[in-house]
């Protein structure tokens, strides 16, 4: 597997400063959520709100892999949504290479993620009426890159990730394990500080899994990754996990 695109663009270089180097990639602070409430109220007598973070604090440096374990309902993913800025916690801050993303509006937190953040779902969710590499570029058409430089990336990409042969195939015509790649190669096409995957082999069989840890291995040497899973060998594959329950982090294990 070649290294030049999973790794950061050289043209991204000049981003990267020493104050950047200073702070964490990630880091989340007193954070609590509730889903079913607004700003602490009910909103309706009949719904009840439901906890889903406590008081959770974690850093995460660049380089760093970080794997989210606890049982389902136990706050794994509404971590990653808040890192990503799909969501505003209840309370306390979530900050992306310095930036507190509690604080900005929709529009500032959709910029950051375009720009900091790649995501990977566990199902994949790509377009099924597009092509392997229309997938990958998807991101750069929002990002304003022309065609040319659109259909290269992708193509670089999809080849770092071992599918240069499936450049042109439509996602009902790759096999589990093929999709998720195209999923982490569209995650990359932006190149972005932090990727977060939630359960990537959770619908993979062991040794494709095990392909697709390589390569998040791999992504995580110069990024911040944080991956949720409840599968041992994800987790193994880590730097640090991070175990919650019911919401609040129980340990904190390097």
């Amino acid at each position: 597997m070649r290294n030049r695109s999973l790794r950061r663009s050289s043209s991204r270089g000049a981003e990267a400063t020493a104050e950047d180097e200073s702070v964490p990639a990630v880091r989340l602070e007193n954070v609590s959520h509730e889903y079913g409430s607004t700003t602490g109220r009910f909103r309706s007598r009949s719904e009840q709100a439901v906890t889903a973070l406590r008081e959770v604090s974690i850093d995460v440096e660049r380089g760093e892999v970080l794997g989210l374990e606890g049982p389902s309902g136990s706050g794994k993913s509404t971590i990653l949504h808040a890192v990503a800025g799909l969501l505003v916690p209840t309370a306390g801050t979530v900050s992306v290479l310095g930036t507190d993303l509690t604080s900005l509006s929709d529009r500032g937190r959709t910029k950051a993620r375009r720009r900091h953040v790649g995501i990977v779902f566990q199902r994949f969710h790509l377009l099924e009426s597009l092509s392997a590499r229309a997938n990958v570029a998807l991101p750069l058409v929002q990002a304003g890159l022309p065609k040319s430089a659109r259909r290269e990336r992708a193509t670089d990409l999809l080849t770092d990730v071992g599918l240069e042969d499936r450049t042109t195939h439509l996602p009902g015509e790759l096999s589990g394990g093929e999709r998720q790649r195209v999923a982490i190669a569209r995650a990359l096409s932006t190149d972005p500080d932090i990727l977060v995957a939630d359960e990537p082999t959770g619908e993979l069989d062991t040794e494709t899994g095990a392909s697709v840890l390589e390569l998040l291995t791999n992504v995580g040497r110069d990024r911040a990754v944080v991956v949720a899973s409840h599968d041992a060998a994800t987790l193994a594959v880590a730097d640090r996990v991070v175990t919650l329950r019911d919401g609040a982090v129980i340990e904190d294990e390097r």
